[in-house]
């Protein structure tokens, strides 16, 4: 027995991390649980965060690479005019990128670089259950980190080859492949399900913190050439992915802590009281593979739905910079960098939805209603944003602020709570082990459409600028008509629920009604 315990002792040890070996070798103290707890979030927040940062630069350089011909939707000022003043507030573009294809050239960067990544999700997914997602997650960032400021380096390079860049976004979107089912995995294998959709809310908005701080460094860096861009928030990746090798403990087992009392209790219901009743096929199967998680209640609707909802809202991750500066706001243009500062508003808005949409889903206690009620609202946003908000700053701030609130919204709620509820099914047989594929195959569907969606936007754009919001509000309205079947199943069970006198608003239960 002896020997066992110096095994697991040692097997602890050599799998900390070295930085939390290091902070306990100089308090002379074991971390506590909540305090590992707080390690996770934090460190797991700044992994996210700088994926994002880096994920954005693309979308402010954009108009320094290709300067076209701005939105001709204000008869009032001439054409001529209009050319003239953008040409001096962008220069004449870079090489491949500013001639007649260019928004078609710099739309394939996106397409190669989000299919890359929807791709790379669901074998990072297999593979980040099979390693070290410590270990796994560092590798994603010093890659992705190193392959951003390849992009950069062709500036100093003076590279105008354009499957140089397609090649670098390619091996980058591989490597950014590795994030969110490893940050999923490790926050999953740390918290139980207790008010998941707010706390997962909150953790969410390093979505939207990572795109203001990558269009907020990349337009500052902007003046100083585009290459900056590029390699300052690549080099803060890479560096990031270093704490995430010092700091991260992927689960409590690695940093040999035990959990606290309740937090068991919350794992232990998770495993025994699932948030979907499983169909009588996966209860009897041994295992859940990637085509049995498919069969999961809630996993094909919800994937689906975020094939669009991402579509959305990669669209505006990787165009909005680039449509604000072609476009006069109030008869004026505003510089890359005004344009970059300005579309950050818009990942504002997508903090305040995504904690809305996971607050009001824990309370009503449906998730299916709380996504499909913010992707149906986010249409006529779209509308109004498009129709009005060149009208003046106010106004397309306001509604800027609405558009990302709407949009983020169900696009936050799917890929944190909803995922984390259907990753830890009944039909997993309480393996954790599994958390990061049933993950990768939600968000891995979201991306396909999200690697969709800036493609079509830059050969749409060239014609209007209204039909590429016309295709937006579509795909919303596609986007919820995917949670039908869900919606009406959870408006069913609470008639039923009220009929009998019961309310489930405050239920922890995932929101998402059993199937029968």
């Amino acid at each position: 027995m002896g020997s066992i315990v110096e095994t697991d002792h040692n097997y602890t040890r050599n799998t900390k991390p070295p930085g939390i070996r290091f902070v306990e070798c100089t308090k002379k103290s074991n971390i506590s649980f909540k305090s590992h707890q707080a390690i996770v979030l934090i460190v797991t927040f700044l992994a996210y965060t700088s994926y994002h940062a880096a994920r954005k630069t693309t979308s402010i350089i954009k108009s320094a690479l290709d300067p076209q011909t701005p939105d001709q939707s204000l008869e009032s000022v001439s054409f001529l005019r209009r050319s003239n003043a953008l040409s001096w507030i962008l220069g004449s573009g870079w090489a491949p990128f500013n001639g007649s294809n260019g928004t078609g050239l710099l739309g394939d960067l996106d397409l190669a670089f989000l299919f890359v990544y929807a791709v790379g999700m669901f074998f990072s997914g297999h593979i980040g259950d099979r390693m070290n997602l410590r270990i796994f997650l560092t590798i994603g960032m010093v890659g992705t980190g190193l392959f951003t400021t390849l992009f950069g380096v062709g500036y100093w390079a003076n590279i105008h080859i354009f499957y140089y860049y397609l090649m670098v976004q390619m091996f980058a979107g591989l490597f950014q492949s590795t994030g969110w089912p490893s940050v999923v995995a490790v926050v999953g294998n740390w918290f139980g399900k207790s008010k998941r959709g707010l706390i997962m809310g909150i953790w969410n908005a390093h979505t939207s913190v990572g795109n203001i701080a990558g269009s907020l460094t990349a337009s500052y860096f902007l003046k100083f050439g585009w290459g900056w861009s590029m390699a300052v928030p690549g080099l803060a990746t890479a560096v990031v992915g270093l704490i995430v090798f010092m700091f991260l403990p992927v689960d409590p087992e690695s940093v040999g802590v035990v959990r606290d009392e309740d937090e068991s209790e919350s794992l232990k219901k998770e495993i025994t009281d699932p948030l979907l009743t499983p169909k009588e096929e996966n209860e009897k199967g041994s295992a859940v593979g990637f085509l049995e998680a498919w069969r999961i209640p809630g996993v094909a609707p919800f994937a689906f739905c975020l094939f669009f909802a991402k579509l959305v809202a990669y669209t505006f991750l990787y165009w909005l910079p680039f449509y604000i500066s072609h476009t006069a706001i109030n008869g004026e243009y505003l510089s890359n960098e005004a344009a970059g500062n300005l579309s950050t508003l818009f990942d504002v808005g997508g903090v305040v939805g995504g904690i809305l949409a996971g607050h009001i889903s824990d309370r009503l206690g449906a998730r299916a209603i709380t996504a499909a009620s913010f992707t149906y609202c986010a249409i006529p946003a779209l509308y109004l944003y498009r129709s009005y908000g060149h009208i003046s700053m106010p106004v397309n701030v306001i509604l800027m602020l609405v558009i990302g609130m709407f949009v983020n919204g169900p696009y936050a709620l799917i890929t944190t709570a909803v995922s984390a509820d259907l990753g830890t099914h009944k039909s997993l047989k309480g393996n954790s082990k599994a958390l990061a594929t049933v993950t990768a195959i939600i968000d891995g569907t979201g991306s396909i459409g999200a690697a969709i969606g800036p493609v079509l936007t830059g050969y749409i754009s060239t014609q209007s600028w209204s039909a590429v919001f016309n295709m937006l509000m579509v795909s919303a309205f596609v986007a919820g008509l995917f949670l039908t079947k869900l919606v009406v199943a959870e408006v069913t069970a609470k008639c039923q629920d009220s009929e009998r006198g019961s309310s489930t608003s405050g239920s922890p239960r995932s929101g998402m009604v059993e199937e029968v």
